[in-house]
């Protein structure tokens, strides 16, 4: 591991946000190539915020603040992976279903699932499951993430397993459900793939569902 790496990991596990641009340029002006820049950098410093956050070391604020480090250095660098002969792992498109705006939770896993090296469309909150399913299809994601912290919006995520049935679809791509009001026994009782209790483990699922 190069010098320049090791300094982009620290700045973002310790998430000084102002230097994060400079440090990965300067791995970029070091001639480490693009895929080097997010796998072996980026993607490994959120690998050990994860780390830290189940090992309760971490909490959501420190991981926010890591997470936005992050994006700080990717904004810079994903533009230039296509040139580097970098493909991404997969695919994931994420939301908050439609009727809840809380949307802490999905931003962490934005991050973790990010790290993975994963493409990820986020669509924020409050997104109607039939936007959420097309742009799946749109863009032939391997993973829809969907959220909530409300009951009256888990309907939603049922729906979602519905309309993948319907379109034959269920099995090619494939769900993950989280949040407050939901459970492994809703996620069995609807059809989910999977549900995770947190970002840790929902970069953990989604790298089993993808073999990465």
């Amino acid at each position: 591991m190069s010098a320049e790496i090791d300094a982009l990991i620290d700045i973002v596990v310790t998430g000084k946000i102002k230097e994060a641009k400079a440090a990965t340029q300067k791995c970029l002006d070091a001639g480490i190539g693009a895929k080097a820049v997010v796998f072996d950098g980026l993607s490994k410093a959120m690998e050990i915020v994860g780390e830290k956050y189940a090992a309760k070391q971490y909490f959501l604020p420190q991981v926010l603040l890591s997470a936005n480090t992050l994006y700080q250095g990717l904004n810079l660098v994903l533009p230039l992976l296509a040139g580097d002969g970098g493909k991404t792992k997969g695919t994931v498109v994420l939301g908050v279903v439609e009727g809840d705006v809380h949307d802490i939770g999905k931003n962490i896993v934005k991050a973790m699932l990010t790290g993975l090296g994963l493409t990820i469309h986020d669509m924020g909150k409050d997104v109607p499951i039939k936007d959420m399913l097309q742009k799946a299809k749109d863009e032939k994601a391997q993973i829809i993430a969907e959220s909530t912290l409300m009951t009256p919006t888990l309907a939603g995520m049922k729906d979602m397993e519905n309309l993948l049935k319907e379109e034959g679809l269920k099995g090619k791509i494939f769900t993950m459900i989280g949040g407050g009001a939901t459970s492994k026994e809703f996620a069995n009782q609807i059809g989910a793939d999977g549900w995770t209790y947190d970002a840790v483990e929902a970069s953990h699922f989604a790298a089993k569902l993808l073999g990465i």
